[in-house]
């Protein structure tokens, strides 16, 4: 397994500018305003996820929630449940649908760990993009291996047609593979690497990458394993819609 090609936390923005892409450790997450030992609460939420019934591959691999909100200043507002909504462009494999998924969790959307952290991205998609509202989506995920594989992005590399792809790694349990690749979208230029550490996060100037997650599996044939994650994306102008 390859480790992550870490950034400083001085260098987040010049990184994300430079190269598409910036991966904090977890004692770097401060410059976002948060903690590695403050998100630690918001683990437990990770055991109560529903699964997710718009997998069109047939799997039963991925559990999630997800949740919507809207940054303004230092104002962070939860929206009223909506679809989660991809263009084909975007997602071929489940764009152009509306996925109704279980609402985050109250523990998870009312922590203050959680409005640090959702905060502290949208100042920095704000140093990257300019000063603006944002419109943001979080998706916590678990891939587990009851059917012996679970794929983390069953569309394979992509976009998500946003400013700002942050994707923390929460936890793994009982697995091999789940390898993290970013590509240039224009491009040949690459990295490949594996985040072990919980809440090593990675994060994309979505108009400039793309990224997936390969497939897991379980390290004793027939016993479960898990991949546990968390994807925030943070769009100027609005939420995508059909």
């Amino acid at each position: 397994m390859f480790e992550p090609p870490w950034t400083a936390p001085t260098e987040v923005i010049d990184a994300l500018k430079r190269d598409g892409e910036a991966v904090l450790a977890p004692s770097s997450l401060a410059v976002l305003g948060v903690s590695a030992s403050d998100l630690d609460a918001l683990k437990p939420c990770w055991d109560d996820l529903p699964p997710d019934g718009y997998l069109k591959d047939g799997g039963r691999y991925r559990f999630r929630r997800h949740g919507c909100f809207v940054a303004d200043g230092d104002a962070l507002t939860l929206q009223p449940h909506r679809a989660h909504w991809q263009p084909l462009d975007y997602n071929a494999l489940h764009g152009g649908i509306q996925r109704w998924f279980v609402p985050l969790a109250t523990e998870m959307s009312e922590s203050p760990a959680w409005r640090a952290l959702l905060l502290g991205l949208a100042r920095t998609a704000s140093t990257l993009r300019g000063e603006q509202r944002w419109f943001i989506e979080a998706h916590p995920f678990r891939i587990d291996t009851s059917d012996g594989i679970g794929r983390p992005t069953p569309e394979g590399a992509h976009r998500d047609g946003v400013d700002l792809v942050a994707v923390l790694f929460v936890g793994r349990h009982g697995i091999k593979g789940g390898e993290s690749r970013v590509f240039e979208a224009d491009g040949p230029a690459g990295q490949r690497f594996t985040m072990t550490e919980p809440w090593t996060t990675l994060l994309l100037d979505d108009a400039r990458v793309i990224h997936e997650t390969t497939p897991i599996q379980p390290l004793v044939a027939g016993e479960r394993g898990w991949r546990d994650t968390l994807v925030i994306t943070l769009r100027g102008g609005g939420f995508q819609g059909p």
